[in-house]
């Protein structure tokens, strides 16, 4: 059965929480305000906002659980740290065999689950075990198709062995799901956790204390957790779907901080910015919005054309007027602040340029017809759709600039606003033209990212099928996932990222940042190098 927690059957949980209540001070009040006005001035609180339920707690499972929470009460064996480094976290250290097929952890002793249990070698490989029954949910994920046997070696030493090496094995252990650890008093009966658990058990610095579905989320300090103990002792979460609802909570008093992609527009950003009583932080890159040419079609599958796309409309004026210069315009498929992408690539090609888009589209065989505005070949317009997330405000407006910029240039383009979900269906059925794609972000780039251009079945392997020494380029990303070899890894990736950055079918747009907004009774606030993990553990207070 499903562990959903209730306001009804908080009893039990409470009572186990008690030393956590005895350390926080009173129980949670969620109706507490915000921006220093908490009822009980000892509890170094904040309150925030999430647009939609904080889900479950199954370490194991995806939707509806969000990541954020998720990091607040489950750790890794491995922690992604500031500028792509591995830190020990879980496991206090690490050795990898030579072959690169066998990885030993060696565990940090002393751990408890927020329960009072033990964390040791048997519990991580009965995780592990989980994980593994349903490989076909978790395949995405590179580490999962390539483990052969996990072994509890000893009460404090883990060991996995694969199948072939792998070499962002690490990384991958370093996510928020499914790799991290659900105590022996979650598990159901069956040892299945993708049934269910009984009950969100972590090793995290986090416990959910208070929950009520669509509503709130109180969580506050784990008093077993193994490392330095955040500034904080509570965090409440208070539901709040619409984005302008969630400032008008923020204004009133009520947040003491929004964070996170998307959660409010960047209007309403730029305007509290400009309040002198807020404060307002961005991220650094956290992915790239691109645009893929679906080189799969006969009219982009000319290099030429993709490249006179490319530079036949203004990056740098759009961006900075659709994002007002709240995002980055992007050179580069991925940014610099990755492991193997801080090389140079040239981007002069790609460049605005109208004289040569235009020059390049005559030189493919794409002509402008006498009194004609769109360009044909063989009878053939030169006629795109380029499809969109119609509930996006900014993929919407740099579409509607695409199109006229293009129009220019004698290209028509056909724009389509469509739900996510079925964007999504039509970019892995290869039934698109042009269409808004973002990379996946730390600590998963720039491996999953080069593994999807590679493998079918994600969307992009297919975009890219037409591009020239497609095979030769596949070959080079499995040479770099499997190498054990540092210098000759670094050359292919700048190969890798090269070839991409020239052929123009992912066309790189803007780096997307997070946004953070909140009141000054936060004195610092800092972002996670891992997209997915909570922020908690750079958040100070002012003193009162």
């Amino acid at each position: 059965m499903l562990f959903r927690f209730k306001r009804s059957s908080m009893l039990l949980l409470t009572m186990s929480l008690a030393l956590v209540a005895i350390l926080a001070g009173c129980g949670s009040n969620p109706e507490s305000s915000a921006a220093g006005t908490a009822k009980d001035p000892s509890i170094r609180s904040i309150t925030m906002s999430w647009p939609r339920d904080v889900g479950v707690m199954n370490p194991h499972t995806y939707n509806p659980s969000q990541l954020f929470a998720q990091s607040m009460l489950y750790d890794p064996l491995v922690h992604y740290g500031e500028n792509g480094k591995l830190e020990p976290a879980l496991a206090q250290s690490w050795t990898i065999s030579k072959d690169g097929k066998v990885y030993t952890f060696k565990l940090r002793p002393n751990v408890k689950f927020s329960d009072g249990s033990a964390f040791n070698a048997a519990i991580v490989k009965k995780n592990f075990d989980a994980v593994m029954l349903h490989k076909d949910t978790h395949s995405w994920l590179g580490l999962v198709g390539v483990i052969a046997k996990t072994e509890a070696v000893n009460d404090l030493t883990f060991r996995m062995t694969l199948t072939e090496p792998y070499y962002p094995a690490l990384q991958d252990l370093s996510v928020v799901r499914p790799f991290r650890f659900l105590g022996a008093a979650g598990f159901p009966d069956n040892g299945d956790t993708a049934t269910g658990i009984k009950e969100p058990v972590g090793t995290g610095a986090w416990v959910l204390a208070d929950y009520k579905q669509d509503e709130y989320a109180v969580f506050k300090r784990n008093p077993h957790y193994w490392g330095k103990a955040p500034a904080l002792d509570q965090v409440t979460v208070k539901i709040i779907p619409d984005a302008e609802t969630r400032v008008a909570a923020f204004e009133k008093g009520e947040l003491d901080l929004i964070y996170g992609e998307g959660v409010i527009s960047l209007d309403a950003f730029k305007q509290l910015r400009d309040n002198k009583d807020y404060v307002t932080k961005l991220s650094d890159p956290v992915g790239t919005r691109s645009l893929l040419l679906n080189s799969s079609n006969p009219k982009l599958a000319d290099i030429r054309v993709r490249q006179a796309l490319q530079q036949g409309f203004n990056k740098q004026a759009m961006v900075e007027g659709i994002t007002s210069g709240l995002e980055e315009p992007a050179d580069t498929i991925l940014s610099k602040n990755y492991p193997y992408t801080n090389v140079d690539i040239k981007t002069a090609g790609n460049t605005y340029n109208v004289q040569h888009a235009q020059a390049l589209l005559d030189e493919a065989g794409w002509k402008l017809p006498a009194g004609g505005t769109v360009r044909e070949k063989d009878g053939q317009p030169l006629e795109l759709e380029l499809i969109y997330d119609k509930t996006d405000p900014i993929q919407k407006a740099m579409a509607e600039t695409i199109q006229a910029e293009w129009s220019a240039i004698g290209v028509k383009v056909n724009l389509t606003g469509l739900e996510l979900t079925v964007q999504i269906k039509r970019l892995k059925a290869n039934d698109f033209d042009l269409y808004f794609w973002y990379n996946y972000g730390a600590p998963y780039d720039p491996h999953s990212f080069i593994n999807v251009v590679a493998k079918k079945g994600f969307g992009i392997a297919e975009t890219l099928s037409a591009v020239p020494n497609k095979a030769a380029l596949d070959q080079q990303i499995r040479e770099a996932l499997s190498s054990t070899d540092e210098t000759k890894r670094q050359e292919l990736y700048h190969s890798i990222l090269s070839t991409l950055n020239e052929q123009s079918a992912i066309v790189p747009i803007s780096y997307v940042k997070k946004t953070a907004v909140y009141h000054k009774n936060i004195a610092s606030f800092a972002f996670p190098a891992n997209r997915d993990e909570n922020a908690f553990f750079g958040i100070t207070l002012s003193q009162p």
